[in-house]
Protein backbone atom coordinates (compact mmCIF):
# COMPACT_ATOMS: atom_id res chain seq x y z
CA UNK A 1 0.00 0.00 0.00
CA UNK A 2 1.69 3.08 -1.12
CA UNK A 3 0.76 6.03 1.90
CA UNK A 4 0.26 9.12 0.50
CA UNK A 5 -0.42 13.10 1.70
CA UNK A 6 -1.77 15.34 -1.15
CA UNK A 7 -1.24 19.58 -0.67
CA UNK A 8 -2.41 21.87 -3.47
CA UNK A 9 -4.58 25.09 -2.34
CA UNK A 10 -7.34 24.69 -4.65
CA UNK A 11 -9.72 22.30 -3.20
CA UNK A 12 -11.56 21.39 -6.17
CA UNK A 13 -8.29 19.94 -7.43
CA UNK A 14 -7.36 18.54 -4.01
CA UNK A 15 -10.52 16.72 -4.14
CA UNK A 16 -10.08 15.66 -7.47
CA UNK A 17 -6.39 14.18 -6.56
CA UNK A 18 -8.49 12.25 -3.23
CA UNK A 19 -10.73 10.80 -5.53
CA UNK A 20 -8.05 9.50 -8.17
CA UNK A 21 -6.19 7.57 -5.35
CA UNK A 22 -9.23 6.71 -4.11
CA UNK A 23 -9.72 4.19 -7.56
CA UNK A 24 -6.57 2.77 -6.85
CA UNK A 25 -6.68 -0.20 -4.43
CA UNK A 26 -2.63 0.15 -3.94
CA UNK A 27 -3.09 3.94 -2.88
CA UNK A 28 -4.14 5.10 0.62
CA UNK A 29 -4.64 8.75 1.41
CA UNK A 30 -3.56 9.91 4.75
CA UNK A 31 -4.11 13.17 5.11
CA UNK A 32 -4.47 16.19 2.36
CA UNK A 33 -3.31 19.95 2.69
CA UNK A 34 -4.38 23.50 1.34
CA UNK A 35 -1.13 24.82 2.06
CA UNK A 36 2.98 23.98 2.48
CA UNK A 37 2.96 24.76 6.49
CA UNK A 38 -0.20 21.73 6.08
CA UNK A 39 1.69 19.65 4.34
CA UNK A 40 5.26 19.97 6.20
CA UNK A 41 3.26 19.17 9.80
CA UNK A 42 1.24 15.93 7.32
CA UNK A 43 4.61 14.53 6.48
CA UNK A 44 6.87 15.08 9.22
CA UNK A 45 3.59 13.68 11.69
CA UNK A 46 2.57 10.87 9.09
CA UNK A 47 5.85 9.73 7.40
CA UNK A 48 3.56 8.63 4.27
CA UNK A 49 5.93 6.87 1.45
CA UNK A 50 5.01 9.92 -1.28
CA UNK A 51 3.96 13.64 -0.90
CA UNK A 52 1.86 15.13 -3.63
CA UNK A 53 3.32 18.35 -3.64
CA UNK A 54 1.44 21.88 -5.63
CA UNK A 55 4.16 24.76 -5.95
CA UNK A 56 2.11 27.06 -6.13
CA UNK A 57 0.56 27.39 -2.15
CA UNK A 58 -0.18 30.52 0.18
CA UNK A 59 2.35 30.85 2.85
CA UNK A 60 5.08 28.14 2.57
CA UNK A 61 5.22 27.44 -1.28
CA UNK A 62 6.22 23.81 -2.58
CA UNK A 63 10.01 25.15 -2.61
CA UNK A 64 10.13 26.04 0.88
CA UNK A 65 8.50 22.88 1.44
CA UNK A 66 11.26 20.83 -0.66
CA UNK A 67 13.70 22.98 1.36
CA UNK A 68 12.63 21.97 4.86
CA UNK A 69 12.52 18.72 4.36
CA UNK A 70 15.68 18.06 2.61
CA UNK A 71 17.55 19.87 5.33
CA UNK A 72 15.45 17.49 7.74
CA UNK A 73 16.36 14.47 5.95
CA UNK A 74 12.61 13.41 5.86
CA UNK A 75 12.25 9.95 3.92
CA UNK A 76 9.41 10.60 2.33
CA UNK A 77 9.76 11.05 -1.26
CA UNK A 78 7.94 13.92 -3.36
CA UNK A 79 6.00 14.45 -6.50
CA UNK A 80 5.56 18.14 -7.86
CA UNK A 81 2.75 18.86 -9.96
CA UNK A 82 2.27 21.66 -11.32
CA UNK A 83 0.47 23.89 -14.18
CA UNK A 84 3.97 25.56 -14.64
CA UNK A 85 6.91 24.41 -16.61
CA UNK A 86 9.32 26.86 -15.55
CA UNK A 87 12.31 27.32 -13.56
CA UNK A 88 10.54 26.72 -10.22
CA UNK A 89 10.81 23.10 -11.89
CA UNK A 90 14.45 23.12 -11.71
CA UNK A 91 14.87 24.42 -8.34
CA UNK A 92 12.05 21.32 -7.24
CA UNK A 93 14.42 18.74 -9.07
CA UNK A 94 17.58 20.31 -7.31
CA UNK A 95 15.45 20.05 -4.32
CA UNK A 96 15.22 16.25 -4.55
CA UNK A 97 12.00 16.04 -5.55
CA UNK A 98 11.51 12.47 -7.37
CA UNK A 99 9.06 13.29 -10.17
CA UNK A 100 8.04 16.14 -12.27
CA UNK A 101 4.16 16.31 -13.53
CA UNK A 102 2.34 19.12 -15.47
CA UNK A 103 -1.29 19.42 -14.65
CA UNK A 104 -2.64 19.14 -17.62
CA UNK A 105 -1.20 15.03 -18.24
CA UNK A 106 -3.93 12.74 -17.79
CA UNK A 107 -4.59 11.52 -14.42
CA UNK A 108 -3.85 7.90 -15.41
CA UNK A 109 0.22 9.22 -15.71
CA UNK A 110 -0.30 10.95 -12.36
CA UNK A 111 -0.90 7.43 -10.97
CA UNK A 112 1.47 5.71 -12.91
CA UNK A 113 4.07 8.20 -11.76
CA UNK A 114 3.60 7.89 -7.95
CA UNK A 115 4.39 4.07 -8.37
CA UNK A 116 7.23 4.73 -10.33
CA UNK A 117 8.50 7.03 -7.49
CA UNK A 118 7.65 4.61 -4.59
CA UNK A 119 9.60 2.48 -6.74
CA UNK A 120 12.70 4.19 -6.06
CA UNK A 121 12.57 5.26 -9.58
CA UNK A 122 12.74 9.04 -10.64
CA UNK A 123 9.80 10.46 -13.20
CA UNK A 124 10.48 13.12 -15.16
CA UNK A 125 7.92 13.51 -18.50
CA UNK A 126 10.67 14.30 -21.40
CA UNK A 127 9.53 17.70 -22.69
CA UNK A 128 9.71 18.94 -18.90
CA UNK A 129 12.84 17.20 -18.45
CA UNK A 130 14.44 18.54 -22.14
CA UNK A 131 13.47 22.07 -21.19
CA UNK A 132 14.97 21.85 -17.57
CA UNK A 133 17.96 20.32 -18.92
CA UNK A 134 18.24 23.47 -21.47
CA UNK A 135 17.47 26.02 -18.45
CA UNK A 136 20.26 24.66 -16.75
CA UNK A 137 22.86 24.81 -18.98
CA UNK A 138 21.79 28.50 -19.87
CA UNK A 139 22.02 29.53 -15.80
CA UNK A 140 25.69 27.25 -15.97
CA UNK A 141 26.89 29.20 -18.43
CA UNK A 142 25.52 32.80 -17.72
CA UNK A 143 26.96 32.23 -13.95
CA UNK A 144 30.48 30.83 -15.56
CA UNK A 145 30.85 34.06 -17.58
CA UNK A 146 29.76 36.38 -14.52
CA UNK A 147 32.64 35.11 -12.52
CA UNK A 148 34.79 34.94 -15.28
CA UNK A 149 33.95 38.56 -15.80
CA UNK A 150 32.59 39.99 -12.55
CA UNK A 151 34.93 39.83 -8.93
CA UNK A 152 33.27 37.95 -6.22
CA UNK A 153 31.67 41.65 -4.22
CA UNK A 154 30.74 42.63 -7.90
CA UNK A 155 28.34 39.34 -8.27
CA UNK A 156 26.66 40.39 -4.69
CA UNK A 157 26.32 43.45 -5.61
CA UNK A 158 24.44 42.95 -8.83
CA UNK A 159 22.22 39.87 -7.14
CA UNK A 160 21.24 42.91 -4.64
CA UNK A 161 20.30 45.45 -7.34
CA UNK A 162 18.49 43.09 -9.38
CA UNK A 163 16.76 42.15 -6.43
CA UNK A 164 15.25 45.45 -6.28
CA UNK A 165 17.87 46.70 -3.61
CA UNK A 166 19.11 50.56 -3.82
CA UNK A 167 22.80 51.00 -3.19
CA UNK A 168 22.57 52.39 0.55
CA UNK A 169 20.57 48.90 1.25
CA UNK A 170 22.92 47.45 0.11
CA UNK A 171 25.49 48.85 1.50
CA UNK A 172 23.98 48.18 4.80
CA UNK A 173 23.82 44.42 3.88
CA UNK A 174 27.93 44.48 2.87
CA UNK A 175 28.68 46.09 5.94
CA UNK A 176 30.24 48.92 2.83
CA UNK A 177 29.78 52.93 2.47
CA UNK A 178 27.06 53.61 0.25
CA UNK A 179 29.63 55.00 -2.13
CA UNK A 180 31.66 51.84 -2.39
CA UNK A 181 28.69 50.02 -3.08
CA UNK A 182 27.73 52.32 -6.10
CA UNK A 183 31.57 52.13 -7.65
CA UNK A 184 31.12 48.31 -7.39
CA UNK A 185 27.69 48.45 -9.25
CA UNK A 186 29.34 50.69 -12.02
CA UNK A 187 32.26 48.47 -12.79
CA UNK A 188 29.34 46.21 -13.13
CA UNK A 189 27.18 48.08 -15.61
CA UNK A 190 30.78 48.44 -17.60
CA UNK A 191 32.13 45.40 -17.33
CA UNK A 192 28.65 43.80 -18.82
CA UNK A 193 28.31 46.78 -20.73
CA UNK A 194 24.65 47.59 -19.58
CA UNK A 195 23.06 51.00 -19.39
CA UNK A 196 21.48 50.90 -15.74
CA UNK A 197 19.70 49.15 -13.22
CA UNK A 198 16.93 47.70 -15.85
CA UNK A 199 19.12 46.53 -18.58
CA UNK A 200 21.01 44.73 -15.01
CA UNK A 201 17.61 42.89 -13.92
CA UNK A 202 17.15 41.80 -17.75
CA UNK A 203 20.40 40.81 -18.28
CA UNK A 204 19.86 38.44 -14.71
CA UNK A 205 16.51 36.93 -15.86
CA UNK A 206 17.80 36.36 -19.41
CA UNK A 207 20.74 34.47 -18.12
CA UNK A 208 18.68 32.88 -15.55
CA UNK A 209 20.66 34.27 -12.56
CA UNK A 210 18.10 36.43 -10.61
Amino acid sequence: MIRLVLADDHPIVLDGLTQLFANGRDFQVLACAINGEEALQAVRRLQPDILVLDLRMPGKDGLQVLREMQREALATRTVVLTALDNDEVLDAISLGASGILLKDMAAVLLMKCVREVYAGRKWLERGVAGRAVGRFVSREAGARRMAEILTRREIEVARMVADGLPSKAVASRLAISEGTAKLHLHHVYEKLKLDGRMALVRYMQNKRLD
